[in-house]
C-alpha cells in the first residue's frame, strides 16, 4: 500500500561531530548552566585583573574552557557510539508533522507536540521534547533551507519558533 500523504519537503541528514557540537553549544548556552558558568568564569578573571591571585585567572579560564571542551568530547563520543548516526537519516515534512526514517524504522512527530524551533549558523533545530531534538544541518538542506523554515513557521505556533536566516 502506497503512502498517499502529501510530502511538503524531504531530504537526508548526514550527522557529523561538528553538527552535534553546534547543537550542544546552542542547547547549553541557551540555558542557565552555560550562562552561569560563563558569568562565573568572567568574574574569576575580573578578580585576577583587580589584583587578586593568579589562581583566579587559572580557575576562570578552566571554567570558561571546560564546558565547550566537554561538549566537543560528548559530540565526538555520541558520533562513535550512536549507530543511527552511521547512516543518513531521511526526513519528510508532512502536514501532520515530521517523519524520520532509517532502514525499516519510521517515526512521526506531530507538529502539535513539538516544543520549539531554533537556529544556529549551521542548523535548524526542532525540539521534540525538552532535551530531544531533530537537527537539520543547513548544508544538507542546501538552497531549500528557506523552504524548510517556511514549513516550520506555518506549522508551529509563532511563540515556539525562534529561527533566524
Amino acid at each position: 500500500m502506497a503512502d498517499e500523504r502529501e510530502v511538503l519537503f524531504e531530504f537526508d541528514v548526514n550527522m557529523s561531530t561538528g553538527i552535534l557540537y553546534d547543537y550542544l553549544l546552542k542547547h547549553t548556552y541557551s540555558g542557565l548552566q552555560g550562562i552561569l558558568a560563563t558569568v562565573i568564569g568572567c568574574l574569576l578573571i575580573m578578580n585576577f585583573a583587580a589584583g587578586s591571585s593568579l589562581l583566579y585567572l587559572i580557575a576562570g579560564i578552566i571554567v570558561i574552557v571546560y564546558i565547550p571542551g566537554s561538549l566537543y568530547l560528548s559530540a565526538k563520543r555520541q558520533m562513535l557510539l550512536t549507530p543511527a548516526f552511521k547512516k543518513p537519516l531521511h526526513y519528510r515534512f508532512l502536514e501532520e508533522g515530521i517523519e524520520v526514517s532509517q532502514d525499516d524504522i519510521v517515526e512521526l512527530q506531530n507538529w502539535k507536540d513539538m516544543q520549539k524551533a531554533v537556529s544556529t549558523g549551521k542548523s535548524i533545530i526542532v525540539y521534540t521534547s525538552k532535551v530531544k531534538a531533530a537537527i537539520f544541518p543547513r548544508k544538507d538542506m542546501g538552497e531549500q533551507t528557506v523552504r524548510v523554515m517556511e514549513i516550520i513557521c506555518t506549522h508551529m505556533a509563532p511563540d515556539k519558533v525562534k529561527i533566524k536566516q
